[in-house]
């Protein structure tokens, strides 16, 4: 009989920094990051070359639809079957699925109904990957290094999103669609032997038999878990709150907080590249210390401080000052979401941790994108001063509910016991 592939014991385990088991992962994790940033560019313009502005918003818009109706679905998925299959089989899908969309392209031109077709295609696989990538990392470290991986993820999706574009428009620029599709398909199929690769635990199920239950049933038993957990309850309705506080403002208001200060699209790119640089340092510190006291308390005074942030960025008139603002923000996001994700995966059975996932994905693919037109005609409206002091006051209510919560306020990550 073949040995059950798993991690080496938790008394000799390695730090995750220092866990080949656990770089294979964020290697493969990392490659599906940019792939996923190469096919974003690469979609773009190609519909940019296909139509007008309104055809390229609609196929940029279509993937979002299947991931807000799938999310909760692709939990209950994670939850039933092995997170990593479920992983290896959407990126197989989506390495298939792009390659042959390069193919096509590279003997026509990009049509409409091909790429919103593709859009929709990808975000449906996308329904499954996120929730299964939320439900693995217990299953290949133990629960003291989760806030370490945390961390190094949150790491990369951002230096995913600085090399992406770059190598996105590169390829674009030598070889149109059909190589920048090409790249970003080559890129998935580099995440699948370093998965393959990656050891997990079981986990623990009981042995005497059980009576099978449906997907519904699945669904509905993970939404009253965390609807009565004393921890996850607050963190997912606080970060749902801030989610719908903070993203329209720094997405949709910054954009026309530029145009109206004047401070022009290099300006903007300063402002970005600041907040950016901010969430990656707080990731990376993060990841290297693996372990913060009073994580809970810690998580909410600075989101308590990023949405005071975010509130005052309206009122800001010198570029300069907006960056450093910027920056600030971004640090106390990314120490934000570094903590909440830890707190999470630390906390959530791992029986149910791919449908806590899907819905605190759900918020931020489904909810948060709502208020973008709502932020638009307010701005246009008013200014950028006032909506930016309402969406902040919004995300302060989600960072205070979060603090009138006991089980948060005390709320502590595993700490690694003896030297690493």
């Amino acid at each position: 009989m073949a040995a059950v592939e798993t991690p080496p014991a938790p008394a000799l385990r390695p730090a995750a920094h220092r866990d080949a088991n656990v770089l294979r992962w964020l290697t493969a994790y990392t490659a599906s990051l940019v792939g996923d940033s190469v096919y974003f560019v690469a979609l773009g313009w190609s519909a940019q070359r296909a139509a007008g502005p309104t055809e390229v918003g609609l196929v940029m818009a279509a993937g979002a639809q299947p991931r807000a109706v799938l999310m909760l679905g692709g939990g209950v998925v994670a939850d039933r079957l092995d997170p990593r299959r479920v992983i290896l089989g959407s990126d197989a899908l989506r390495c298939l699925l792009i390659l042959s969309v390069a193919a096509v392209i590279a003997l026509t031109a990009p049509a409409l109904w091909l790429l919103v077709a593709v859009a929709l295609v990808f975000g449906a696989v996308d329904a499954l990957f996120v929730p299964a990538v939320g439900a693995l990392p217990p299953r290949i470290t133990g629960p003291d290094q989760l806030a370490r991986v945390t961390g190094l993820r949150s790491l990369a999706m951002r230096l995913s999103q600085i090399v992406g574009a770059p190598i996105g428009g590169l390829a674009m620029g030598l070889g149109g669609p059909a190589v920048a599709f090409t790249v970003a398909g080559a890129l998935f199929a580099l995440s699948l032997p370093l998965l393959l690769s990656v050891r997990i635990a079981p986990l623990d199920r009981p042995s005497d038999p059980v009576e099978r239950t449906t997907a519904r049933t699945d669904l509905l038993d993970g939404l009253r878990y965390i609807r009565r957990h004393p921890l996850l309850g607050p963190l997912v309705l606080a970060g749902a709150v801030c989610e719908l506080g903070l993203v329209g403002t720094l997405n949709v208001g910054m954009v026309l907080l530029n145009a109206e200060r004047g401070w022009g699209p290099s300006g903007y790119g300063l402002i970005v590249a600041c907040f950016g640089a901010g969430a990656a340092a707080s990731a990376a510190l993060l990841a290297v210390v693996g372990w913060l006291p009073r994580a809970g308390l810690t998580m909410v005074l600075t989101l308590l401080l990023g949405s005071v942030g975010a509130a005052v960025l309206g009122l800001v008139p010198a570029l300069g000052t907006a960056a450093l603002l910027a920056a600030l923000v971004g640090l106390s996001a990314g120490v934000f979401g570094s903590l909440n994700g830890a707190l999470l995966q630390t906390t959530a059975d791992p029986g149910y941790l791919g449908r806590v996932t899907s819905v605190m994905m759900l918020t931020m693919v489904g909810l948060a994108p709502l208020s973008y037109p709502v932020v638009g005609a307010a701005i246009g409206a008013w200014g950028a001063a006032p909506v930016f002091l309402g969406c902040g006051a919004l995300s302060c209510l989600g960072a205070l509910y979060a603090l009138s919560s006991r089980a948060v306020r005390r709320a502590e990550l595993p700490r690694r016991q003896g030297v690493s």
